[in-house]
Order: C-alpha cells, then structure tokens, then sequence
C-alpha cells in the first residue's frame, strides 16, 4: 500500500456527496424515510388532540388553541404531506414489490406520478377541510332509516 500513488490513496472507497449527482430515486427514497420520521413524530399530535378531546373540553381547548395557532397548523400542514407522500410512494413500492416498474424511465414516471399524487391529494383534503362548514353535511344514515319508517307509518 506504501506504493500506491498519494491520488488514489486520497480518493474516497465509494461514491461521495461530492462526487455523487442526486437522481429523483435516491431523492424519493430519502423522503420517503424522512416523511416516515415525520409521520411519526406528527402522530404524537393527533394523539394528543385525541387524548384531549376524550379528557374533557377544558383540555380539548387547550389542543384546539394550539392547533390554530400557525406554528400549529404548519404542522398539521406538514404532517398530511408527510401523509400523503409516504402512502402514494407506498403504493409505488408496492408495484416494485410485485416486480413492476424497475426500467428506469418507468421508475421516474411512477416517482412523478408520486409527486403529483401528494400535491392533489394534499390540496384535496384541504380544501374539504378549509370549506367545510357542516351545514351541508348530509343526513346520517339513521335519520334517513327513521323517516322513512314514519313516512311508511304514516301512509
């Protein structure tokens, strides 16, 4: 080894950030680790308004407080991306689990496909969430059940 000339001596033994040019697969698989991290740290929240809201309203005001505070619906914001992402890249590991999708320009489509899922998955559900009102909530089941059982009653 004491032969070997100092430039390969100096050189890294495998591909290095440096070196390495970041490709939408290695970029993906990334996120999709990160977006896994987030869900879980997240879900700490959600379990925290849930334990809440089954405590009692004085507690729950205090988690709805924070909720909407921005700090608060960022992470909310966050956390349905994080959502989103981690279950349509998911489905994409899925398909390579059943042996689809390896050819790379097919491996690059699905990742788009992934890209594009989570922005219209994430804007869809907020937008639901944003302009629900529940006024146009739609009647339950049940109500529905009882009248017709008094309309058929009534006949």
């Amino acid at each position: 080894m004491a032969d070997a000339p100092a430039s390969k001596r100096e050189r890294p033994l495998s591909p290095h950030i440096q070196v390495y040019k970041p490709q939408m697969t290695s970029v993906l698989s990334i996120l999709h680790r990160a977006t896994g991290v987030a869900l879980a740290v997240g879900t700490l929240m959600v379990a925290w308004w849930l334990i809440a809201a089954a405590t009692g309203p004085e507690s729950y005001a205090i988690a709805q407080e924070f909720a909407e505070t921005p700090f608060g619906t960022l992470m909310i914001f966050g956390w349905s991306v994080a959502l989103f992402y981690h279950m349509s890249n998911g489905v994409r590991h899925m398909f390579w689990d059943l042996g689809y999708l390896f050819k790379i320009q097919n491996a690059y489509k699905a990742g788009y496909l992934v890209l594009l899922s989570t922005v219209l998955l994430t804007g869809g559900a907020w937008f639901c969430a944003l302009n629900y009102t529940g006024d146009e909530a739609a009647p339950a089941i049940s109500d529905r059940l009882v009248e017709a059982v008094i309309e058929e009653g009534t006949e």
